[in-house]
């Protein structure tokens, strides 16, 4: 899961691409930097108009950003101009990339050693974990005087307020979807299932799509690393369980329950009754992904954006062959629960005050400007062009009834080479948080669980959630000091 934060990231910084300076969230820089008033000559002696000592745009601020990865080409091209734009209007600012990318077992280093970035990326299961660390800058008060904060999407952003406190800057957020092949259902003469569906309809598509003497299944969950535990967790959800409790700072696993039996039964009818999954079941996400792009399965779980960008601008699908479902309800009127996850910006405490409130500002840069919705159109145009299509996230950073939201949409509206989602499965989705505590260890302990489930026929789900629990308790929740 964590190769779709690239992806994703990757929309949210169009608004960078081709930008121009401008938004009013930029006016009161703009009126700082504006002109530099340098002071008069009289003789040698400053007059009253001088720079007041305390504006940040006349201090020199170095700040080491989080900068795309080499293979990155495109994102590092959208990045190097935005540096351009930013270091126009803060010529005082001097840039330091850095392409680290935040890795759960090399951050105390990084942070021990201070070699990590002014900011840097994180997904939403890490929110607490940082934060009870001291690994993050408490930025509420830069929060609260930024004028946009309001027009910013809750949903998301809430992960990483902790205490009434801001500790980061959401970039982007998913629901976990189902993403369906309209194609090889035609194909097998199965009728595509309603929206508002369950696991039984899911179980029944996957069965009649499957056809594992030609290589294709009718379903591809994914099977190793921790996106096994992730794929799987959605499942948990929807039958009603959850990963853990905290009470009194007491961190409990609890997945061992009815529901995650539940939840596994489901897995392994799918793999022993239907034969609907991959023979080769050990895809990771990439590998999951690129099976549905290539047409050799007919559904995989995953952000619905990253598999719909690379089915139509990959794989040569069309639009009206890639269905985005929500989860499936465990039965008829359940939630159609899917994890709710995201990527973040955070700040780093040990930056000094000036470089954190213009990490801030470099990390909001773009946020509700005009340049960005120009970038977005011209984007799209540009993706015309190339014969491939624009596919919007899901879930962005602004609220979905903002001034803005409308803007983007009105360009939406405009052209037929933007993927248009159903407009039923918003009221569909049910996102709910991932567990904030462990989160990483207890997906990678429930990968180990999928893959026996695959691999070996009539095993015990209670016997082996019950040990998975053990596990996680022994080695990682009992050290684990919540509030």
């Amino acid at each position: 899961m964590r190769k779709f934060s690239a992806v994703l990231m990757c929309l949210m910084l169009l608004g960078s691409l081709l930008a121009a300076c401008g938004g009013k969230n930029n006016a009161s820089d703009q009126a700082n930097n504006g002109g530099a008033n340098t002071p008069s000559n009289t003789g040698g002696t400053n007059t009253a108009t001088d720079e007041p000592k305390d504006d940040i745009t006349q201090r020199k601020v170095t700040l080491k950003i989080h900068y795309p990865l080499p293979d990155e080409t495109t994102l590092r091209a959208q990045e190097d101009d935005k540096i351009a734009r930013f270091q126009a209007m803060y010529p005082n600012v001097t840039i330091i990339k850095d392409d680290w990318q935040y890795d759960i077992n090399e951050i105390g280093v990084k942070m021990a050693s201070n070699e990590a970035p002014t900011f840097y990326n994180t997904w939403a299961t890490e929110a607490n974990f940082l934060v009870e660390r001291g690994w993050v800058a408490d930025i509420t008060d830069l929060w609260n005087s930024w004028e946009y904060k309001d027009e910013i999407n809750p949903v998301i952003q809430n992960q990483f307020i902790v205490d009434g406190k801001v500790f980061g800057i959401t970039q982007n957020g998913y629901i976990t979807s189902t993403v369906v092949n309209k194609k090889i259902l035609d194909d097998k003469g199965v009728s595509i299932p309603a929206l508002d569906w369950t696991w039984d309809d899911m179980y029944n598509t996957a069965k009649a799509v499957a056809d594992p003497k030609k290589g294709i299944s009718g379903i591809a969950p994914m099977g190793k690393g921790n996106e096994a535990g992730w794929n799987w967790t959605n499942f948990l959800f929807e039958a009603g369980g959850d990963i853990e409790n905290n009470v009194d700072g007491k961190v409990t696993a609890v997945f061992n329950s009815d529901a995650g039996i539940k939840a596994l039964d489901f897995y392994k009818k799918l793999r022993w009754e239907a034969n609907a999954i991959p023979q080769d079941w050990a895809l990771g996400w990439g590998d999951a992904v690129s099976s549905f792009q290539q047409g050799r399965t007919g559904m995989v779980i995953a952000g619905a954006f990253d598999v719909v960008q690379a089915a139509l601008n990959e794989g040569g699908m069309k639009p009206e062959d890639v269905l985005v479902y929500p989860m499936p309800a465990a039965e008829a009127g359940g939630k159609h629960y899917g994890i709710l996850g995201g990527n973040y910006l955070v700040i780093n405490p040990n930056a000094t005050k000036d470089e954190q409130e213009m990490a801030f500002r470099y990390i909001t840069f773009d946020y509700f400007s005009e340049g960005s919705l120009k970038a977005v159109e011209d984007t799209i145009n540009a993706r015309k062009a190339e014969g491939k299509y624009y596919v919007p996230t899901p879930l962005e950073y602004f609220k979905e009834d903002s001034e803005y939201a409308g803007k983007i949409q009105a360009i939406y509206d405009k052209y037929d080479n933007v993927y248009k989602y159903d407009p039923n499965l918003f009221s569909l989705l049910e996102g709910k948080p991932e567990a904030q505590f462990g989160t990483q260890d207890y997906y990678a302990t429930m990968s180990n669980v999928v893959q026996e489930s695959f691999s070996k026929k009539d095993t015990d789900s209670k016997k082996q959630l019950d040990v998975a629990a053990q596990f996680v308790q022994e080695n990682y929740f009992d050290k684990i000091e919540a509030k």
